[in-house]
């Protein structure tokens, strides 16, 4: 595998120089790489823990107006109508 090269540019002299990474300089791309990656799972995992909460306050609501309509709908007894001999 060859090493990644790293760009070097000196404003005052206006001279370009390329050269291969030291080990040091890969170490700290591939510590720079996993951070990342570890960030953009946290934030895809917070996301997806939100969007759950939203969804289960939703389903809720619906619940509850469920329960409500159906309480309204209910009489309000029931008792079975008593018949006298």
């Amino acid at each position: 595998m060859t090493k990644p090269q790293i760009k070097e540019y000196n404003c005052e002299t206006q001279i370009e120089i390329i050269r291969d990474a030291t080990d040091a300089e890969i170490a700290q791309m591939e510590l720079d790489a996993a951070e990342y990656k570890a960030r953009k799972i946290a934030e895809a995992e917070a996301k997806a823990a939100e969007e759950a909460a939203k969804q289960q306050a939703f389903n809720d609501a619906v619940a509850a107006a469920v329960a409500a309509i159906l309480a309204a709908q209910t009489p309000a007894t029931t008792a079975e109508p008593t018949v006298e001999e």
